[in-house]
């Protein structure tokens, strides 16, 4: 809990002490109740485990699955609107904007959620959807729609999700607000270079 509560502080310049965390923080409320509905879950009183789970969503308007794993200090910035499904599986030290959906794109019963490595920034309004895999430290920009893996510290976004190249001025940065850079160049691709070559031979 202490590490919980200093992990945030440090992620959110907001935050003037752990007193405003513990009342204001609907973030922070979120997690408390999916670590009691979970373990609910995993005694099989799967039916108290989702009532607490729905009373959270009420409380906090951020919905997480109580069969989700979710490992340390995840913090879940602002909050509202987060949806985390039941096969969601996330690492240790992610941050999670509000809106961001980690759905799933199938009706199996097996694996259809995503899987989220440790220190990923997930920017407001991210949609992760399926049985993908966010590699560690890797950073998905603000509305981005992901469907499919993301190389570990590598920064995706756009609809559909795609890789930019950090420049000089941000390789070095370990926080991204918003898991989104704003001075970014997007990776070519040659649909683009084909485009780009085309207008270019217009303006001549």
């Amino acid at each position: 809990m202490i590490n919980l509560l200093k992990s945030i502080k440090s992620r959110d310049p907001a935050a003037n002490n752990f007193l405003e965390i513990i009342f204001l923080y609907p973030g922070f409320h979120a997690i408390i109740i999916y670590r009691i509905s979970s373990i609910f879950w995993y005694l099989k009183l799967r039916f108290v485990a989702k009532l607490l789970s729905y009373l959270g969503r009420i409380f906090t308007g951020i919905e997480i699955h109580p069969a989700a794993k979710i490992g340390k200090n995840m913090f879940i910035d602002h909050g509202h609107g987060v949806v985390i499904g039941e096969t969601s599986e996330i690492g240790d030290n992610v941050l999670i904007y509000h809106g961001v959906t980690l759905g799933g794109n199938s009706l199996n019963k097996g694996k259809r959620h995503p899987t989220v490595g440790n220190n990923v920034i997930i920017g407001a309004g991210a949609k992760i959807l399926g049985p993908i895999k966010i590699g560690n430290s890797a950073r998905v920009g603000a509305n981005a729609v992901v469907t499919k893996p993301i190389q570990a510290n590598s920064t995706v976004m756009g609809i559909p999700a795609k890789m930019i190249i950090k420049n000089r001025e941000n390789k070095g940065k370990n926080f991204t607000a918003y898991g989104t850079p704003t001075d970014i160049n997007i990776k070519n691709s040659k649909d683009t270079k084909i485009k780009r070559k085309k207008l270019n031979k217009r303006k001549v």
